[in-house]
């Protein structure tokens, strides 16, 4: 399949290794901002390919990670009224709350249905005009125009019983936040393209010149992460801390500005909280005033729900690449796919999920 084959291609990927192995000549650490990213590192033993110098240390980009624990909380409060179908991606079903998960919920009587585009949600609203339908909006910049388009059809539509759960998160601020930390490793970044596809890299510069980072943006093939961890280090043996795109063929400069113009006619910016890392400031979005009537939290009054962290999961020192899966006590004994403590074990993107999927040999 073209732009999918040539991508995958080995022959390909070990030129670019073998380059990288001349190039490097002292240890470097480097994250991928993307979960997505992660597996296709993992599942194909990139990072095991690499010299030993340079280590990869996995970021927070899986949205289903990041939704913060209270915010679940509400999902399942919402969800277990009798007046409401609630409606989700499917990899949201098992993120552990506080006490149980949506498909627990669902088992004790909750209409959840899975969905796979907010404009299911959509005709849910339309075909049960005595039900309120709620849709868990979660994502990154990647699903932001279509959870917006949704909001805006539904008042187009004059759809009183649609309302969404916004869980929508920015990339730059926790970029920001990791950078900022007194405890961060990572020297260098590789950027989500799909993320990219929609706002572009022109975000980055800044973040690049402040903090003295090299940002490539890069695909998710094999080749395109070997090309953009050449890129990477290329730039940071000479010094150089620029913002480059390695994923050309779908990212550009400035982005899709009609799905940017999208978002911001639905959304402002908000402090965000990110599961296992806590606030970030500027970090996500919210419903405009304009639009409150669509906004789930404020119509079930679930705003002042709060929930703590289990203190075993270390998700947020996994999500700010201070650590690995395999460092956590818990990982595959007490936290496995059927008994998950934290959402980074759920998820398919979920760092700990690929971990114990490709390397539970590696474990401690």
């Amino acid at each position: 399949m073209k732009y999918i084959d040539e991508y995958r291609d080995a022959e390909l990927v070990q030129r670019v290794l073998a380059e990288i192995h001349r190039t490097v000549s002292r240890p470097w650490v480097l994250m991928e901002i993307c979960g997505g990213q992660t597996h296709e590192i993992v599942e194909h033993g990139l990072d095991q390919l690499l010299p030993p110098e340079i280590e990869l240390v996995h970021g927070p980009g899986c949205p289903v990670c990041v939704t913060p624990l209270e915010l679940i909380d509400k999902a399942l409060a919402i969800a277990s009224l009798p007046e409401v179908i609630f409606a989700s991606y499917g990899d949201m079903l098992r993120v552990p709350g506080s006490g149980r998960d949506l498909q627990a919920t669902r088992a004790m009587g909750g209409d959840v249905r899975v969905v796979y585009s907010p404009l299911d949600a959509i005709q849910l609203a339309q075909k049960n005009p005595d039900r309120e339908i709620v849709f868990f909006a979660i994502g990154f910049e990647t699903t932001a125009p279509p959870n917006a388009m949704s909001v805006m059809q539904a008042k187009s539509l004059g759809l009183s019983n649609y309302s969404v759960l916004v869980s929508q998160f920015k990339v730059p601020p926790a970029m920001e936040a990791i950078l900022a930390s007194p405890y961060n490793r990572v020297q260098g970044f590789l950027g989500a393209g799909h993320v990219n596809a929609v706002m572009g890299y022109w975000e980055y510069a800044p973040i690049a010149k402040k903090h003295g980072v090299p940002i490539v943006v890069t695909g998710f093939e094999p080749l395109d992460l070997a090309r953009g961890i050449l890129m990477t280090v290329k730039q940071l043996e000479a010094g150089r801390k620029e913002v480059e795109n390695a994923y050309p063929r779908i990212v550009t400069y400035k982005g899709n500005q009609e799905a940017q113009a999208m978002i911001k006619r639905v959304y402002e910016t908000c402090d965000r909280k990110w599961r296992g890392i806590g606030m970030i400031p500027k970090s996500g979005w919210r419903l405009r005033d304009e639009y409150a009537s669509f906004d789930a939290e404020r119509r079930f009054a679930v705003e002042e729900i709060r929930a703590e962290e289990s203190p075993l999961c270390i998700a947020g020192e996994i999500l700010q690449g201070l650590k690995k899966p395999t460092d956590c006590s818990a990982f595959g004994v007490e936290c496995t796919p059927q008994t998950p403590l934290g959402a980074l074990m759920v998820s398919s993107e979920g760092t700990c999920s690929t971990y114990y999927q490709y390397r539970r040999s590696l474990k401690k």
